[in-house]
C-alpha cells in the first residue's frame, strides 16, 4: 500500500468519524415518538424517542415531531422553545398530561407552533393547571385536538400571543375554556367548548385591545358562553361570532366595560337558546351588537340591552 492510498483511507476514516458524531448530535427535520421508543435513541423512525423533550432537543426549528401511537409522551410541563409542529398521526392517540402546571408552555416570543391530533389532559389528582398556555408573543395552532378536564383553562393565552384552533372540543375546564388576556389574538373554527365554566373569556385590564373571532362553532353548557370585560381606562375587547351557537349556559352572552372601556360583541347567523339568560351587558362601553340573521330564543329574561345594526 503506498503512501497516498494510506493517506486517502486515514483521511477517509477521518470524515466517517466526524460525520458519525455528527449524525449523533444532528437535529433533524422530523423526530419520531413511539411508547417502545427510548430517550437514548436519536429519534429517527428506526429508533424513536420516548418523551417529548428529547424530541424537541433534537428537532430543527420549523420541524416536526411525529407520535407514532398511542402513549402518554410527557413525565411534567413541556416547554417549547423554538418554531415546530407536534403531532400524532391518523389513529393514534397522542397524549401530553398537565402534571403539577400546563401540559404544554410557550414562553418565548416570535414561535409559530403547530398541535395537530393530541389529547391534552390533566393527571389525576397532580395539581394540573392549564392545558396550553402561550406566554410569549407568539402564534399557536391547535388543530383536531381534544383539551379535556384541567382544573384551570384549557387554553391560556397571556402577553401578545395568538392562538388558533380549528376542529377541536376544549371542556370541562374549571375555569375558562379559553382564556384571552390583554393583547392576545384569538380566531376559533370549527370547534366545540362543552361545560366548561366559562367558554371564551376576553378580557384586558390595561389600555391595549384583546380581540377574538368565533366562528361555525358552538358553545354548550357551563355559566356563561362568551364574556369580554375591559376593566380599565383604554381598555377595548372584541368579539365576533358568526354563524355559533350558544346553548345552555346560564349567561349566553356577557359583555362587561369599566369606565371609559370598551366591551364589544358582534353577532352575525348566529343562535342564542336555551340559557338561564341569553345576554348581559354591564357598563357604558358594553355593546352586544347584533347584525344580521341571529336567532335569540327560548333564552330567559336579559340582562340588558341588544343593539340592532345594519350590514354595511
Amino acid at each position: 500500500m503506498d503512501a497516498r492510498t494510506t493517506a486517502c483511507r486515514i483521511l477517509a476514516l477521518v470524515a466517517a468519524l466526524l460525520l458519525s458524531t455528527a449524525a449523533d448530535a444532528q437535529v433533524l427535520f422530523r423526530a419520531y415518538l413511539a411508547s417502545d421508543g427510548s430517550d437514548a435513541n436519536p429519534c429517527t423512525l428506526p429508533q424513536p424517542c420516548r418523551l417529548l423533550p428529547t424530541a424537541l432537543a433534537k428537532v430543527m426549528s420549523g420541524g416536526e415531531i411525529w407520535m407514532l401511537d398511542s402513549a402518554n409522551f410527557n413525565s411534567g410541563t413541556v416547554t417549547v422553545g423554538k418554531s415546530v409542529s407536534i403531532l400524532a398521526v391518523p389513529g393514534a392517540v397522542g397524549s401530553v398530561v398537565a402534571l403539577g402546571g400546563p401540559a404544554i408552555l410557550v414562553s418565548d416570543p416570535g414561535l409559530k407552533i403547530a398541535l395537530r391530533n393530541l389529547v391534552i389532559v390533566p393527571v389525576a389528582g397532580s395539581g394540573g393547571t392549564s392545558g396550553v398556555q402561550v406566554a410569549g408573543a407568539s402564534s399557536v395552532t391547535i388543530e383536531a385536538s381534544v383539551i379535556a378536564n384541567l382544573p384551570m383553562h384549557g387554553v391560556n393565552v397571556l402577553g401578545s400571543g395568538k392562538v388558533v384552533i380549528t376542529d377541536s372540543t376544549i371542556r370541562d375546564s374549571g375555569v375558562n375554556g379559553i382564556s384571552l388576556e390583554c393583547g392576545t389574538n384569538a380566531d376559533v373554527v370549527n370547534s366545540k367548548l362543552i361545560n366548561n365554566f366559562k367558554g371564551l373569556h376576553a378580557y384586558c385590564d390595561s389600555a391595549a385591545t384583546t380581540q377574538a373571532s368565533f366562528v361555525d362553532s358552538a358553545i354548550i353548557g357551563g355559566a356563561e358562553g362568551i364574556v369580554a370585560f375591559s376593566n380599565a381606562t383604554g381598555a377595548i375587547v372584541q368579539v365576533f361570532v358568526t354563524r355559533a351557537s350558544i346553548q345552555r349556559t346560564s349567561y349566553g352572552i356577557d359583555a362587561t366595560a369599566a369606565p371609559n372601556s370598551t366591551a364589544l360583541v358582534t353577532l352575525s347567523y348566529s343562535m342564542v337558546t336555551n340559557n338561564t339568560t341569553g345576554w348581559y351587558t354591564n357598563g357604558a362601553g358594553a355593546t352586544i351588537r347584533s347584525l344580521v340573521n341571529n336567532h335569540m330564543t327560548d333564552n330567559g329574561p336579559p340582562g340588558g340591552s341588544l343593539t340592532a345594526a345594519a350590514l354595511q
